[in-house]
């Protein structure tokens, strides 16, 4: 049986870079709009999306009665392709400004959240800039990952040293790591608050941790 985190590795996937502790989950049911791939990158892309959720505990949605969509995944190749996307800047504040230095940075990947008044998660916008080591992950793992990292709010150097997912070595497939959707699970006990800054809440989510549970996507998704 895999060991769980410890109460102190816990409180540093919730860290911040200045030492403060935030944690945030959603709040509403998830509803997903992807934007530049293919039909079949699509199913995939929501397919891990739907088996995170549903590992949480948590509801997914066509529509968000608010916002219509309220998980927007963007697939491109350049950043300044985002600059031309429809009231994104409206979305985005200073997007301008963002482009410029991820593009600057020769970054490939940004997430944003918005929340609600109780500092649950409302909105997530997920941005993938489609280089050279991005275009190497195969579509599965890459979609897991994404809804791994926006399925609570985790962290700036959370998954730094390792990823969240690892290869089972019998099969060769990717899965998430058990500890960490252990974590997840719990986070999303009715019991436990939509957000947090104390880290005494890591300490309540070590003594929620289930057993381990794996999420694997399957052929298809």
């Amino acid at each position: 049986m895999t060991p769980n985190y410890s109460p102190d590795q816990i409180e540093q996937l919730f860290t911040r870079a200045d030492g403060s502790y935030a944690f945030a989950r959603w709040g509403r049911p998830i509803a997903p709009i992807v934007f530049g791939v293919e039909d079949e990158t699509l199913v995939t892309v929501k397919g891990a999306f739907e088996a995170v959720a549903t590992l949480a505990g948590h509801q997914m949605a066509e529509t968000d009665p608010e916002l219509g969509a309220n998980l927007m995944v963007f697939f491109f190749r350049d950043w300044q392709e985002l600059l031309e996307v429809p009231d994104l800047g409206r979305m985005i504040p200073d997007l301008g400004p963002l482009v410029a230095r991820l593009s600057a940075a020769k970054a490939s990947q940004y997430r944003a959240f918005r929340f609600d008044d109780q500092g649950a998660i409302q909105a997530a916008f997920v941005f993938l800039c489609m280089n050279s080591d991005l275009a190497k992950i195969p579509a599965e793992t890459l979609a897991l990952t994404q809804a791994v990292q926006t399925i609570v709010m985790w962290g700036d150097q959370a998954f730094a040293d390792m990823s969240p997912l690892a290869v089972l070595p019998e099969t060769g497939a990717t899965i998430l790591r058990p500890e960490i959707a252990g974590v997840i699970a719990a986070a999303y006990d009715r019991m436990m608050p939509p957000a947090a800054d104390d880290k005494s809440h890591a300490l309540r989510l070590f003594a929620r941790l289930q057993a381990p549970v794996k999420v694997e996507p399957s052929e298809g998704e």
